[in-house]
């Protein structure tokens, strides 16, 4: 899930061993011990999905990666579901499922979408409370076509380094592919699927990963070629979303995603359109005149200033002025707090349907984003109840859910191939497309997600030497997590299916 910002340059101290739970003494004393065997849960289960009753094995635990000296270094925590009521699986897909963060472990995917059992909230928008939550049957897993296994990198889940590792060794765009595709390696050995078809889905910084994954399985030396990538919420350059002096770019990536706010919170006129018909003429506008306006920079009249304005007032809901003070640049966090501000709400970043009340009202951004603190509950109380009851995990160390750590010291790159301080991966989609005839990609897009912006994403793939007659892009009104919306949810299932099916 979710917070994609990537933080670069932070070395690694001793805060780092007591965030996790261990001193630097305990850390370099767990250096020279044993390692443990890895800890695995195997459990037996049924369901229907699909309108099809299949039986399943789970397979919640640990897989080592060793360095070269075959010494431990990383403990990967994964839960697989593989269905077991059929002859021969060897040639069934395989989806291994991850989110972002990059500090995120995979729960929003596993109990949102791909699961076999997902956490019921509310569909509209509200807040999830407190427990007791609804844990139900997802009869929408693909578990009928495809086994499944999420993965949940280091510094996330009950994923750590141990022995001779480091959590440094692991935190790093391509650090952090080189450790994933390391997991598939073995996955696949174990488990004997190396003729299978391969997907990859990942949410958010859990895009980024897939690209990287990409050039790592393809583009390296494992020669794993992939059939398939379910990127949702993607983000691929971070040029788009770095709102920096000088950089344009993200006011040109937002754009839409205000307009498509402001639609659904009744701030502009709809005139008997549809919010899809809206929309490309906000991105014609985007590309065009407003795209224009902010290359002219001062050369822009006085009279074609005070107009960009005027339109993009009409288009988002705020204000002509507002829009003036800012130059014609209203970032994200700024409109989030000032579209309802009249109304005594800030809107959501994950996705702009929810609204939350700050402390106060005269504030450029929110106190927090009411649409994170509006499931993160739930999904927390879910998650470990289900580990706990319906897979027999017995671990006691802390689940992470959702951890700052790795991204605190996450590395843009090792060896520089990433331009200026953006990370951009983007190219390596457009190689492996090159590269493997038989690969597609599919990007779902929410409207009213403020994290990942969906104008961004498309922006993104017709801009890296990508082959879009090869990627599939979907919508759903909806944010950054469509499927915490349900016809959302069952409209992306449909569409994944799809894409399976193709």
């Amino acid at each position: 899930m979710k917070y994609f910002i990537l933080s670069a340059g932070i070395a690694l101290s001793a805060s780092l061993f007591s965030a996790t739970g261990y001193t630097a003494d305990e850390q370099m004393a767990a250096k020279h011990m044993k390692v443990a065997a890895p800890a695995i849960f195997i459990t037996e289960h049924s369901g229907t999905f699909n309108g099809t009753k299949v039986r399943y094995s789970a397979t919640a635990g640990e897989t080592y990666l060793k360095n070269d000296r075959g010494e431990e270094t990383a403990a990967i925590f994964s839960t697989s579901y593989i269905r077991t009521d059929i002859k021969d699986n060897a040639e069934r897909p395989v989806f291994f499922i991850f989110n972002g963060g990059p500090g995120s472990s995979s729960v929003w995917l596993h109990m949102g979408v791909y699961g076999p059992k997902r956490v019921a909230i509310p569909s509209d928008a509200k807040d999830d409370g407190a427990a007791p939550y609804r844990l139900v049957d997802n009869p929408l897993s693909i578990l009928d076509v495809a086994d499944m296994v999420f993965i949940d990198p280091v510094g996330t889940g009950y994923s750590r380094a141990i022995g001779k590792g480091d959590g440094k060794d692991f935190w790093g765009v391509e650090k952090d592919a080189k450790s994933i595709a390391e997991f598939i390696r073995l996955w696949l050995v174990k488990n004997n699927r190396w003729n299978s078809p391969k997907y990859l889905s990942g949410e958010s910084y859990g895009t980024t990963r897939a690209a990287a994954l990409l050039n790592e399985l393809q583009g390296g030396w494992s020669d794993i070629a992939i059939n398939g990538v379910v990127m949702i919420s993607s983000i691929l350059d971070f040029q788009t979303a770095r709102y920096q002096p000088g950089n344009d770019t993200p006011y040109i990536s937002y754009l839409p995603t205000m307009a498509a706010a402001g639609w659904y919170h009744g701030k502009v006129e709809k005139n008997g359109r549809t919010l899809e018909a809206f929309l490309d003429e906000v991105r014609s506008f985007t590309l065009g005149d407003y795209a224009s306006a902010l290359l002219q920079g001062n050369r822009l009249s006085k009279a074609d200033f005070e107009k960009i304005a005027e339109r993009l007032s009409g288009y988002t809901g705020a204000s002509k002025q507002y829009f003036m003070n800012a130059n014609l640049r209203v970032s994200n966090m700024r409109f989030m707090k000032e579209l309802l501000r009249d109304e005594g709400y800030s809107i959501g970043r994950l996705d702009a349907r929810y609204k939350g009340v700050d402390y106060d009202g005269i504030g450029e951004r929110f106190d927090n984003d009411p649409s994170a603190y509006g499931i993160d509950a739930a999904y927390t109380g879910a998650l470990n109840h289900y580990l706990i009851n319906d897979l027999n995990v017995s671990l006691e160390r802390k689940y992470e859910i959702l951890s700052g750590v790795p991204g605190r010291h996450w590395t843009a790159s090792g060896n520089g191939r990433y331009s200026g301080s953006y990370v951009n991966v983007a190219p390596h989609v457009g190689r492996a497309l090159r590269e493997n005839k038989h690969l597609k990609v599919m990007v779902a897009n929410g409207y009213y997600d403020f994290a990942t912006p969906f104008f961004a994403s498309e922006n993104t793939f017709n801009a890296n030497g990508i082959d879009t007659n090869r990627v599939d892009f979907t919508y759903y009104p909806a944010g950054h997590m469509m499927y915490v919306h349900e016809p959302s949810l069952d409209q992306l299932i449909k569409d994944i299916r799809s894409f399976i099916a193709k």
